[in-house]
């Protein structure tokens, strides 16, 4: 059961052994949230896949494999802002285009988009695909794919609230 003071540490799943990868002391407990949400997790140009979490009292690990290796990028490269979000369509032959891009205050904002099955962008319904969050860039990505072309002609799939 969770008792504050909220600690976060990856771990990378290697076959039959698990190996402490990155730890985060001094965390809101609204980032471990988001975090959790994202399928993904890029840091020092290595994109990794979450494969479970858990609980240890204050303690919130996720569990991750090695998916693939990138370019590292350098600081200067990343962007300003700690908490944008690019929403970006589920297209990888198309280098996964970007939709929109979102700023916000906190991480539980991030979180009710990520978070949520369908985003609305311009009336045009969007299906959630993945999440990630890439620390090499200080960005999230929120991967989606298209449902409907537009809202007011071909009716709604799925209620907005």
């Amino acid at each position: 059961m969770y008792h504050g003071n909220p600690v976060l540490e990856y771990r990378l799943l290697k076959g039959k052994e698990i190996e402490a990868l990155y730890f985060y002391e001094n965390i809101e407990i609204e980032q471990i949230i988001a975090r959790r949400e994202c399928e993904f997790f890029v840091k020092q140009g290595i994109t990794y896949k979450q494969t479970s979490s858990a609980l240890e009292g204050s303690l919130f690990i996720i569990y991750v494999e090695e998916y693939e290796k990138g370019e590292i990028l350098n600081v200067d490269q990343a962007s300003s802002y700690s908490l944008k979000l690019e929403i970006r369509e589920y297209a990888p032959a198309q280098d996964h285009p970007i939709l929109k891009v979102e700023y916000f205050q906190n991480h539980l904002d991030v979180f009710c988009v990520i978070g949520s099955v369908y985003t609305y962008i311009e009336d045009v319904e969007w299906e959630r695909d993945s999440a990630e969050i890439d620390e090499d860039r200080r960005t999230y990505s929120l991967y989606v794919t298209k449902v409907t072309d537009n809202l007011s002609q071909k009716g709604v799939y799925h209620e907005k609230n």
